[in-house]
């Protein structure tokens, strides 16, 4: 009884001890942040990154291709998977501090030779030729964790599980936002198709002038030739045009998850609506809200806590091993109670002083990885700041193009009239009247593109400051 005390007293005391230490303590990287993102007037809190996607994509037809997205794209789909294997790796990792109990059953016969001194003294005591031996325990063993090195285990199962869920949530913020470019891609080919369709007619009805020009003896045939080859390069635009969207469509399928098909849609590139106001809150808060970074915080916690581990490896390890049941060499009084009963107890504490430099060189290991991965997340931070600039640079420049782009159109477009009319009455010669409309067609053209441009500029800001994750 006194003996049972002891052992209950050791673990007493051996408990109190893991309950005052605690895991590694964490300084957080001087991440040097600027107080406010490069071409914004002020510093304000206020971001779209605080919207979600639902309000930030206003589009009843872009959100259900997202929400598609959500559900079955693939790519999402397996790192959910990666997070649920992360969550079970958690669920026992919790169970690390407590200690490992089996239980055994073993029967054993064993007959020496006769003329062995174990069989010589078998028939002298026991008067037979074998040996019997019937064991059935409960086997228990436990390591104290005196240096916090089972702790920080447990934490780095936990950062690893965030790291999978901060995964997913940067692969959801790519996922939306490669969607929601695709779609204003999609409606980009639409408004570009509708231009060369409307520029076919113009050419159309260029060559059918040409044509009665010509016969009337107004013009040469090199006139029809070039009237023709205008319209030809304008059928044949359609035509690339119409396989871009037939691709684009097929990509969009995809990302959601379905098979290639065609995507409906009821509203033209002018039709969409952004919010106009674009505000980017603070450094420090995207810092906090954009998954890749939060992820590779995540790592240098981890590497954080292996510093742990391998600093405690270095210490005294306190094991403790039980076991006890029931014991006979004969089959019949196996579960004779108390008479077979047996019990033993052991406790030691191990120190470990030669290695061959092992434990020394694991320490300085992942003291040196936890540097890199300071380096890292760093590194991470400074790319997060600069795809805001350049969303923002190119946002402000793009409205900018747009505005002129707008007005060469206007002018282009009136250029157009004024060369019908005068090649109609005759003063004024077919090369003009093709070349105002090839330039107005490749000028609607890329009006239609730096509109586009335009939409995944502010798409890009988005998800580079989070895109709506708080």
């Amino acid at each position: 009884m006194k003996r049972i005390k002891n052992f209950i007293l050791t673990l007493i005391l051996a408990l109190g001890a893991v309950s005052c230490v605690s895991k590694l303590a964490y300084t957080e990287p001087d991440l040097q942040l600027p107080e406010k993102f490069q071409y914004t007037a002020t510093a304000d809190t206020a971001s779209i990154a605080n919207l979600e996607w639902k309000q930030f994509f206003s589009d009843p037809i872009l959100q259900d291709l997202i929400e598609k997205g959500i559900k079955n794209n693939y790519d999402l789909q397996i790192a959910l998977k990666q997070v649920a294997s992360s969550q079970e790796k958690l669920k026992q990792a919790k169970f690390l501090q407590y200690p490992d109990v089996g239980f055994a059953v073993s029967a054993q016969i064993s007959k020496p030779s006769e003329n062995s001194m174990n069989g010589k003294s078998l028939n002298s005591f026991l008067g037979q030729s074998h040996v019997e031996d019937y064991n059935a325990a409960f086997n228990l063993s436990w390591e104290a964790d005196i240096w916090g090195k089972i702790k920080n285990q447990q934490e780095v199962s936990r950062m690893q599980y965030l790291q999978t869920y901060e995964a997913t949530k940067a692969v959801q913020t790519q996922v939306v936002a490669a969607i929601a470019q695709g779609y204003y891609n999609l409606l980009m080919l639409d408004k570009q198709i509708q231009i060369a369709k409307s520029n076919l007619e113009l050419s159309t009805n260029t060559l059918s002038i040409t044509e009665k020009m010509w016969q009337s003896g107004d013009t040469t045939s090199l006139g029809v030739q070039q009237a023709t080859a205008q319209k030809q390069s304008t059928e044949l635009l359609i035509t690339q045009l119409e396989q871009n969207i037939a691709i684009q469509e097929n990509a969009l399928s995809i990302l959601v998850g379905e098979n290639p098909n065609k995507v409906n849609r009821t509203i033209e590139m002018s039709d969409t609506s952004l919010p106009q106001t674009i505000s980017t809150g603070l450094p420090a808060a995207m810092v906090s809200r954009r998954p890749d970074v939060r992820q590779q915080e995540l790592v240098l916690l981890e590497s954080n806590s292996m510093v742990g581990i391998a600093q405690a490896n270095m210490y005294p390890a306190l094991k403790i091993t039980a076991n006890g049941g029931v014991n006979s060499f004969k089959i019949d009084n196996w579960f004779q109670i108390p008479a077979s009963l047996f019990g033993s107890v052991l406790g030691g504490i191990t120190q470990p002083i030669f290695q061959k430099r092992q434990l020394k060189t694991d320490l300085n290991v992942a003291k040196i990885q936890r540097e890199k991965n300071v380096l890292a997340f760093r590194q991470s931070v400074l790319n997060a700041v600069g795809e805001v600039s350049d969303a923002l640079v190119s946002n402000e420049s793009l409205k900018v193009q747009e505005q002129k782009a707008t007005d060469q159109v206007t002018t282009l477009k009136n250029g157009i009239k004024s060369a019908e009319m005068l090649y109609k009455g005759g003063m004024a010669n077919y090369l003009e009247v093709i070349t105002a409309q090839g330039n107005s067609l490749q000028a609607e053209l890329n009006l239609a593109s730096v509109k586009r441009q335009r939409l995944s500029s502010i798409v890009d800001l988005y998800r580079a400051l989070g895109g709506g994750w708080k």
